[in-house]
């Protein structure tokens, strides 16, 4: 599979979301992520708008599924998302029914493993339940107390315990993101705190930087 570049937009509103996101997309980011913040901020309608300004472009829903895997499945497909994201430590019926929705609907289930245990093992389950792909993710608050935690500690595991593709998310530095390729994870997000700012949820520097930022990225994942 080609290195893939997504920006996570975890910003609370769709007019600060399209600000990022034209500038990810002229810096050429393949896909664009709605993030969580986006959608508990804005809800379908992030996903929508996203998917109408960015036609050309395949919207992640980031909605962390928990519950009700089919019905949040199709919300998000009938908005316009390309990709949407269920919790592995969610019921297998719930992970099963996303899986249903998305096959229905013509979309793509990514199955988020952050918190396992045993994310290897979590992928393999998810695998079996019929995900599309895997979401090797150190979330936000766990690099936050765990300091200098990061999907590189799980990476290579998760990529050799499952056949389907996986996506590496969570403070990935530049030098981190440009490796993904050679470790078998080809789909690349970048967010906080390159993108996003921690502190804050704003972008995290100026436009002139961040577009820099994002070109570099870019230009570092799929140059290998």
């Amino acid at each position: 599979m080609i290195p893939i570049v997504q920006v996570s937009i975890d910003l609370p509103t769709i007019a600060a979301a399209f600000h990022v996101a034209d500038l990810a997309v002229r810096a050429g980011v393949d896909w664009i992520e709605a993030g969580t913040p986006l959608i508990l901020g804005e809800g379908l309608h992030a996903v929508r708008a996203l998917h109408q300004r960015y036609p050309d472009h395949p919207i992640v829903a980031d909605l962390k599924t928990m519950d009700a895997g089919y019905l949040e499945t199709e919300m998000m497909a009938r908005a316009g998302a390309s990709f949407t994201v269920v919790m592995s430590r969610a019921h297998r019926g719930t992970v099963a029914g996303a899986v249903a929705a998305a096959k229905d609907y013509g979309i793509k289930v990514m199955a988020d493993v952050m918190l396992e245990d045993d994310k290897p093992a979590a992928a393999r389950r998810m695998e079996a339940l019929g995900v599309d792909f895997i979401i090797c993710h150190t979330g936000f608050d766990e690099r936050a107390v765990e300091v200098g935690k990061s999907p590189m500690d799980d990476i290579e595991a998760v990529v050799k315990a499952v056949g389907i593709p996986v996506q590496a998310v969570g403070g990935l530095t530049i030098e981190q993101a440009k490796q993904m390729p050679r470790l078998g994870a080809p789909l690349v997000v970048i967010g906080a705190p390159l993108v996003i700012s921690v502190a804050s949820f704003t972008p995290a520097q100026a436009d002139d930087e961040l577009a820099r930022v994002l070109r570099e990225v870019v230009a570092a994942v799929k140059q290998g």
